[in-house]
């Protein structure tokens, strides 16, 4: 920071601490406040849907590594009994194949047309808090040399000329505020607009996005399914499986290395 815009932060930090103390008076620019207030919220959720499609598609390649990993175990958990239908061997293909080919398939369709345009959109934000921080500068500039000019007018100094230059530094000075604080007001709505027609393409893309990998994954499923023994299907289908399932738990308590037998 150079000495000029040192002293400026000093004089700055010097006329908030006298506006708490009310020794100035702050103008109030309900106008501004509003269109801010709106920009923090877009700002916000902004923000966080950009987190959450990172995080999308984090959760996405960390659920298709944890069922290769089932797959595996469940692979080796059957073992030899496994050979004869292959049920295990189809189930681990079926989820490495999801894994390998629609996951990495989406993947760069997702950071092009979802991850990507929302990450451009916030992109912008630096830029406008920027433009609001200086905007804010202007406006305690423009504050404390209103506050000098009243003080000159209520206790006029001794040389006559420094009313007259307080005024045209006022003058400039709101000159400087309203320029950029009509800018801000005039833009910032335009941007809130935009953010539905902008988000639109993204939204449909996360759409139709989903929709491929559910599809897929169901379809590779179904395709497992039919390897299944028949008895087990039927089972699941008529609500006998819990049945079943208790048949096998009683033939494991029945075995006295369990330590579970009567």
């Amino acid at each position: 920071m150079s000495w000029s815009g040192f002293k400026k932060a000093v004089n700055r930090a010097g006329t908030s601490v006298m506006m708490k103390a009310g020794q100035i008076e702050k103008t109030i620019d309900r106008e501004f406040e509003l269109e801010e207030r709106r920009f923090r919220t877009l700002e916000s959720a902004a923000n966080k849907l950009q987190k959450e499609a990172k995080g999308y598609l984090d959760s996405l390649r960390a659920m298709t590594a944890a069922q290769t990993r089932i797959a595996e175990t469940i692979d080796a958990f059957y073992g030899e009994s496994g050979a004869a239908d292959g049920v295990s061997r189809y189930y681990r293909t079926a989820v490495e194949d999801l894994d390998a080919d629609t996951v990495k398939a989406l993947d760069g369709p997702f950071r092009a047309t979802v991850l990507e345009p929302i990450s451009r959109f916030c992109s912008y934000f630096p830029d406008i808090n920027e433009a609001i921080k200086k905007r804010n500068h202007k406006l305690l500039d423009y504050d404390a040399m209103r506050s000098k000019v009243r003080k000159l007018v209520d206790k006029p100094a001794d040389d006559a000329g420094k009313l007259p230059k307080a005024e045209a530094d006022a003058e400039m000075a709101k000159q400087i505020y309203e320029e950029i604080n009509d800018q801000i007001v005039k833009e910032l709505p335009q941007l809130i607009d935009l953010r539905v027609p902008y988000l639109d393409p993204s939204f449909e893309a996360l759409v139709k996005i989903q929709l491929r990998f559910c599809s897929e994954a169901y379809t590779r499923m179904a395709q497992v399914q039919q390897y299944l023994d028949p008895s087990t299907r039927e089972d699941y289908a008529g609500g006998l499986l819990d049945t079943r399932v208790e048949q096998v738990l009683q033939g494991m308590r029945d075995l006295s290395i369990t330590g579970l037998s009567a």
